[in-house]
């Protein structure tokens, strides 16, 4: 399943030399996050998510053909979680 995950990737990508997979086991399904050079991410997840859906669908059959549960996710570094700012200070009113 790996090996599809990648191949498919890197046919997507301008840099597959940065294509990594990472695989775990969540609720009874293997989870498989998929990491791309931060200028592939939009290559890879595509227009309205329709390639991403592609590959889910396809990486889904091949893993029910073998009788098992997957799920595939993109790794967006694009994406980080902003720090929280402190609201600016109101000036005091004067008299």
């Amino acid at each position: 399943m790996e090996q599809l995950i990648i191949y498919l990737a890197r046919a997507l990508v301008d840099q597959p030399d940065q294509v990594s997979l990472r695989a775990s086991d969540v609720d009874g399904a293997r989870l498989y996050e998929l990491k791309v050079a931060p200028e592939d991410v939009g290559k890879v997840i595509g227009r309205d998510g329709r390639t991403v859906g592609a590959l889910r669908t396809l990486v889904g059959a091949a893993a029910q053909k073998q009788g098992q549960k997957v799920r595939l996710e993109i790794q967006d570094d694009r994406r980080q979680p902003q720090a929280a700012t402190p609201a600016p200070a109101t000036p005091p009113e004067g008299p």
